[in-house]
């Protein structure tokens, strides 16, 4: 879904500074911007190396109309939790890695941003997941946003997990395998994919399910609607079980632990590239 665009005149920049090249476009685009009269930050560390001026990386929501991310998808999942809520559009470019997210290039970044900077372009409203953990020690619960995916899988001992699943609180499945994997279509060209699921066009409201070495062959990955609650019974006899959101946030979970999952209140506005999004998946996944 398209997004009416704002006035932009502060430019976050998110870099992965252990990437000289990061730094280094990073630094031309931070002049770049002041030759366009917009003002660069970043936070404190990488705003010495770039010449933008320094905020907390907490404060970039408060701050930014518009963030780009220079490194791999990884570092935009943490970004766009951090301002989803706030809907500033996010332009990813790539180091060099698989980047499914960070579709702009290297060689396309001044020019992509100038474009932005012009008002020409297009932003996607991409679906967030809000996770909730019930605790059956009666701890309060906890609450996550994944872009990606939420994962339940097995713990350091490696047993085989047994979950009840349950789709708009009616019975749905019975798992009985390494794991479940409960995916945006956003996050559906990350771990689900690599779990046999099925890449589901990013802007479609739907939900992908996608069970980890599933002791039954014939459990296969599903698409719901986003519309529908998931909600996961772990049956395990100790806390060998662990749960993470966009493989950078985690939780142990407890015997009779639920977890909740729905589509989430925000939307992550990433800014599409040039490139249709079928000629992206040719070129990741090598389709010729």
């Amino acid at each position: 879904m398209a997004e009416a665009k704002r006035s932009i005149k502060t430019v976050g920049l998110v870099v992965k500074r252990d990437r000289p090249e990061a730094i280094k476009i990073a630094r031309i685009l931070a002049r770049f911007l002041r030759t366009r009269h917009k003002i660069p930050i970043a936070d404190s560390e990488t705003a010495k190396k770039i010449g933008a001026d320094a905020v907390e990386r907490h404060h970039l929501a408060d701050r930014a109309d518009l963030i780009v991310v220079l490194g791999g998808d990884g570092t935009l999942l943490g970004v766009a939790r951090l301002v989803a809520s706030e809907g500033i559009p996010i332009i990813g470019v790539n180091l060099g890695g698989l980047g499914f997210l960070t579709e702009v290039t290297i060689n396309e970044a001044q020019v992509a941003l100038g474009r932005v900077l012009d008002g020409d372009y297009e932003v996607d409203r991409r679906i967030m997941l809000e996770a909730i953990i019930d605790r059956a020690s009666e701890e309060s619960p906890q609450t996550f946003q994944a872009f990606n995916d939420v994962v339940v899988g097995k713990g350091p001992l490696g047993r085989m997990l047994d979950l009840d699943v349950f789709a708009n609180r009616t019975p749905f499945c019975s798992y009985r395998a390494d794991g479940l994997i409960v995916a945006t279509p956003t996050g559906s060209t990350a771990y689900a994919l690599a779990a046999g699921g099925p890449i589901v066009y990013p802007t479609l409201n739907a939900i992908v399910l996608a069970p980890i070495c599933p002791h039954t062959l014939s459990n296969r990955p599903v698409v719901l609607p986003d519309t529908y609650e998931i909600e996961i019974h772990v049956k395990a006899p100790d806390h060998d079980t662990t749960f993470t959101v966009d493989g950078q946030e985690s939780a142990q979970l407890g015997p009779a632990d639920v977890i909740k999952i729905h589509r989430g209140r925000h939307a992550v506005s990433l800014i599409r590239s040039k490139h249709p999004y079928f000629e992206i998946w040719r070129d990741k996944l090598h389709w010729g």
